[in-house]
């Protein structure tokens, strides 16, 4: 008996052995596609699940948030209190050219976004002066102040006093746009060209949009989260698609609203915001006398309180193409770059689209 079932197992093992074979070659199959998908999976989430990590509280005047370049401070009393204000001069890579740009940061905004810009221009010899505004950054957040572009202008100034430098060029981004006319208007030997990317105030707000007191913009302001901040920032920033780059610029607001001193930020946000809607720079293009550039992305359509105003009013707001080619006109000595379906932060959005006409015109 016993060699009857060797004998049957050898008639019988190798057919079982087949079948489980070709079992077994399928489940590897199907287990290898399973893996696939399921890393494909985790490639594709991979930027969600980033974003989804929890939020980092930031410090007010984000100590606990590393810049890309040293960072250095001017100090200086003001309206009776003692500020400081944060700046990185980044000096050339190689083959200094001797000339020098400044890099004005936006509303919501500072300057560690012009990082690839800063290098760009140093790569190609310039030294880059890049300053966080009083109220913003790594500056002082002040209790009160206020709060004026000329201000700001002359703040901005001191910077380069202090540094011994006597000429600049001057970029501005979007309220950066509105301090850099100002600067230009206010100094007009230091400015030897201006650039405006994607500024506001190329309107005059106040003619469409119901006056908001500085509390009523504090109230809005202490609302903010992340969820918020990345949805109007999709919408107005970037024409309804966000990409895992942007999201640095949305955290880095957020981080702030973790911060238990956060009602301090909103403050000089809300003092900010009424600056910006009572000071407009539009009616004063015409007495610019430096060489401008704009650079406008066509796709942007910010412009402030357009929430408050009805659909039909608000579709009269914002309108860039528009806006860049009045501006233009209003400037002497001007010329403008359109760039297509780009919106607020070309620099960001469309880097190299951006620096190439910027170089272009700095060479001049």
């Amino acid at each position: 008996m016993v060699q009857q079932s060797g004998q049957m197992g050898v008639l019988f093992t190798p057919l079982f052995n087949q079948n489980k074979i070709k079992v077994n070659l399928d489940t590897k199959k199907k287990g290898s596609l399973l893996l696939l998908t399921l890393l494909s999976l985790l490639l594709m989430a991979a930027p969600a699940l980033a974003q989804e990590q929890p939020l980092k509280p930031l410090d007010i005047n984000l100590e606990n948030y590393q810049y890309p370049f040293p960072v250095q401070y001017l100090q200086f009393t003001e309206q009776g209190q003692q500020l400081r204000m944060a700046y990185m001069d980044v000096k050339p890579a190689a083959n200094a050219n001797g000339k020098t740009v400044m890099l004005l940061h936006g509303k919501n905004f500072n300057g560690a976004y012009w990082e690839q810009t800063a290098k760009a221009l140093a790569g190609q010899g310039y030294r880059v002066i890049i300053p966080d505004q009083v109220g913003f950054g790594k500056s002082t957040k002040p209790e009160h102040l206020q709060y004026t572009f000329q201000l700001l202008a002359k703040n901005t100034k001191s910077i380069l006093d202090t540094l011994q430098i006597r000429k600049v060029a001057v970029l501005g981004h979007s309220m950066g746009g509105m301090l850099a006319t100002r600067f230009a208007l206010m100094y007009p030997e230091t400015t030897e060209k201006l650039v405006l990317l994607n500024p506001i105030g190329l309107e005059d707000w106040k003619r469409k949009v119901p006056y908001q007191t500085v509390d009523q913009w504090y109230q809005n302001e202490l609302k903010q989260n992340y969820e918020k901040i990345k949805s109007y920032q999709t919408q107005n920033y970037y024409g309804g698609e966000w990409k895992p780059q942007y999201d640095r610029w949305a955290r880095l607001l957020a981080g702030w609203t973790l911060n238990e001193r956060y009602p301090i930020i909103a403050w000089n946000s809300a003092l900010t915001y009424d600056m910006i809607f009572t000071q407009p720079v539009v009616y004063e293009f015409d007495a610019l006398e430096v060489p401008t550039l704009l650079i406008i992305g066509q796709r942007d359509e910010t412009a402030l309180g357009k929430n408050l105003v009805s659909e039909e009013v608000r579709k009269t707001m914002g309108n860039y193409p528009r806006l860049g080619k009045e501006t233009a006109a209003k400037i002497k000595n001007s010329r403008l770059v359109e760039l297509d379906n780009v919106g607020h932060l070309p620099h960001i959005e469309a880097f190299d689209r951006f620096i190439t006409p910027l170089l272009q015109f700095l060479k001049l």
